[in-house]
């Protein structure tokens, strides 16, 4: 990703920081931006560097092409051994949950695909910012599995747990219009990316104006 601003590269995850604001892109568009171990590390790598700049205000996690995050690799999993599966679900842990607890504000700019652990990092984002083809699942009951990266946490909280345990349950795919509806994203934008910096610069602007309070004329 190189338009403009300062830009670094990890193999599966590309970093800009425009002015204050950091995206933060999956960039794995072949595998269809599964969230494989080098891929966690490299979002987990690309995070921690820009939380420790003081003066980056919000980080905007994207994908490439039409998916935002397909979950995590699934041929990956299948090749693990237990403790290497244990502690591949402990890393996306601990990473969604510092960026959950972040002081700064983290966005998800959906742009397609959100499945499974991409879904769970965009619930971990404070603001969802979804484009108008955005499709929303948790597919893992198909396979037998459920996921791991607190997910089961999170969706309940944003859309009920009526709403999260069908989800989870039948794996039904959620369209845009629908996750707005139901409180999964926030705002829907024709460029999910361009709507999340407006997001972000608006709130730079308003932390930035002096309230009332103690002004005297």
């Amino acid at each position: 990703m190189t338009r403009g601003g300062e830009s670094a590269r990890a193999p599966s995850v590309a970093v800009e920081v425009r002015d204050r604001l950091a995206v933060i892109r999956i960039n794995r568009p072949s595998e269809r931006n599964a969230l494989s171990t080098a891929t966690l590390e490299g979002l987990e790598l690309a995070f921690n560097s820009l939380a420790a700049r003081n003066q980056i205000t919000s980080v905007i996690f994207t994908g490439t092409d039409d998916v935002f995050a397909s979950g995590a690799d699934i041929r990956e999993l299948h090749a693990l051994t237990p403790a290497a599966a244990g502690e591949f679900a402990a890393r996306g842990q601990r990473l969604f949950r510092r960026i959950a607890d972040a002081s700064r504000l983290t966005i998800a700019a959906v742009n397609g695909y959100c499945m499974g652990g991409g879904l769970d990092l965009a619930l971990a984002c404070r603001v969802r910012v979804a484009s108008p083809d955005a499709v929303f699942a948790h597919p893992g009951a198909r396979l037998g599995i459920i996921t791991g990266w607190g997910g089961t946490q999170r969706l309940p909280r944003l859309v009920g747990a009526a709403r999260a345990f069908e989800m989870f349950v039948t794996t039904r795919r959620v369209g845009a219009t629908e996750a707005l509806e139901i409180g999964l994203v926030d705002v829907l934008a024709e460029d999910a990316l361009e709507g999340a910096f407006g997001i972000a610069r608006s709130r730079v602007e308003k932390a930035a104006t002096p309230t009332d309070a103690g002004v005297t004329s």
